[in-house]
């Protein structure tokens, strides 16, 4: 970021004059924390104890198994991190990312 004075206020983000360097109104680490908003492969919003299914046939690492398309799972739990979904398919605890899986609905 620049250091200079000369600022001009947009309507949603400040920019220098100087430079062109852009920034919001509001701070990252000063806007208030969002509820984190995880979705299936299908866009449709996941919440805890929902049910999934895979879409795609997934090997799972460290081992010669497959989770096959169709697989269903235990009530899910949403969790931080790069694997959004942490449930049980076929008697195995793992860690989904949710761009595999879809939403039974029913």
């Amino acid at each position: 970021m620049c250091e200079m004075t000369e600022i001009l206020n947009h309507a949603d983000h400040y920019e220098c004059g100087t430079c062109g360097h852009e920034w919001p109104h509001v701070a990252e680490a000063d806007a208030p924390d969002a509820e984190r908003v995880v979705k299936d492969a299908y866009g449709n919003v996941l919440a805890d104890g929902d049910i999934v299914a895979m879409i795609k046939d997934l090997k799972l690492k460290g081992s010669s198994e497959v989770l096959k398309v169709g697989t269903k799972s235990k009530p899910i739990r949403l969790v931080d991190g790069d694997h959004e979904i942490s449930c049980k398919m076929d008697g195995i605890a793992i860690g989904l990312k949710a761009c595999f899986v879809k939403k039974v609905v029913g």
